[in-house]
């Protein structure tokens, strides 16, 4: 363990370090500690920090940069968030304030407010669909073997997708499916009605069809899609600006990931945990592309709708104070405006 000292040295060397980018030495903690200390006694100590890992030398001069143990010690142990400015708090009130149609608009939105205030690339995932139900579903025709298929949520979600359909399905058999398929599934949960849509169903329609082979694959998409977590990212082109320019395979690595947004979700999922706000590091994440990054992410709980997700993903060098400040206001605003959101719609 470390005396109390040494952890206001240390965490005096991660605020000048995250502020200036450079090495830190003696000279300098000694004009910003808030206690006095002589330069030797500040030298010794962080010695000390030195032979514990928590800092290391860098070959450009005598200063000091903080480990990667020494940010996990950091962030386990002295990290305290600090207070969202004023400024910042209205911005994010003022882009929240207006209608939204969709909850994936607000969802949408909420990557964008955060990227655009922190220039890293933000990730946003919609509250759990625990709670989302099956309000419609119809066919709307298109062309004589062209139709969409049009589903409603009771969280206000619509998704549709178009289907091309065989020659020997009618108009007539198109209409009595959309009738069994409302009867039966309009009102449940959606995993219930991606279930059903896999046992009851194909036996309700079999008096009508042949086969129903191949023909409710094209309403499983539409059902699957509905079903799975929403999310959407912003700010993705910000990974590059903290890439090293002389490592071309991270790079290759890191656009890989960007043009592939399911990339970006992939990590996300595999970095949840029962904390409200962590923060994992590169060399912890399970992905070489981002060894020079950490990622933070915080939940929010949209009361009886579901718990979501919200992550910043930047350098390792990032603020961490005021990012995590930052994302524990941002969680509870975000929260408020999906609950307003639900409330609206319930009344009308």
């Amino acid at each position: 363990m470390l005396t109390d000292r040494q952890n206001l040295i240390l965490k005096e060397i991660f605020k000048i370090f995250t502020e200036t980018g450079q090495p830190v030495g003696s000279k300098t903690l000694m004009d910003y500690l808030p206690i006095k200390v002589s330069s030797a006694t500040i030298r010794n100590e962080m010695a000390v920090l030195e032979e514990q890992g928590l800092i290391e030398k860098t070959h450009l001069s005598s200063g000091r940069v903080p480990s990667v143990e020494g940010y996990r010690y950091y962030l386990d142990h002295l990290v305290q968030p600090t207070k969202v400015s004023n400024q910042t708090s209205k911005v994010i009130e003022q882009n929240f304030d207006h209608h939204f149609h969709q909850i994936d608009d607000i969802i949408q939105e909420s990557a964008k407010i955060l990227s655009n205030l922190t220039s890293y690339t933000a990730i946003t995932l919609s509250p759990e669909k625990n709670s989302t139900y099956l309000t419609g579903f119809r066919i709307v025709p298109l062309t004589s073997r062209q139709f969409m298929a049009v589903l409603v949520t009771n969280q206000g979600t619509v998704q549709s997708q178009v289907y091309t359909i065989s020659d020997g399905i009618s108009s007539d058999i198109i209409e009595k499916i959309v009738n069994i398929m409302n009867d039966e599934l309009v009102g449940l949960p959606l995993d219930e009605v991606v279930k059903k849509l896999h046992t009851d169903i194909p036996i309700m329609l079999s008096k009508y069809m042949h086969s129903t082979n191949g023909f409710l694959e094209l309403f499983d998409d539409v059902f699957q899609k509905a079903a799975r977590n929403r999310y959407f990212v912003d700010g993705q082109l910000n990974l590059l600006n903290y890439a090293d320019p002389d490592d071309l395979k991270q790079i290759r690595n890191l656009y890989s990931t960007i043009d592939q947004n399911d990339g970006l979700l992939a990590l996300l999922n595999n970095e949840l945990s029962d904390q409200e706000i962590n923060v994992k590091l590169g060399s912890e994440l399970d992905n070489d592309a981002f060894k020079n990054y950490s990622i933070i992410t915080a939940r929010y709980d949209a009361g009886i709708h579901g718990e979501g997700l919200i992550a910043l993903l930047g350098p390792t060098s990032m603020p961490y104070s005021k990012m995590i400040g930052l994302l524990g206001l941002f969680r509870e605003e975000l929260a408020n405006k999906l609950i307003e959101y639900y409330k609206d719609l319930n009344d009308e």
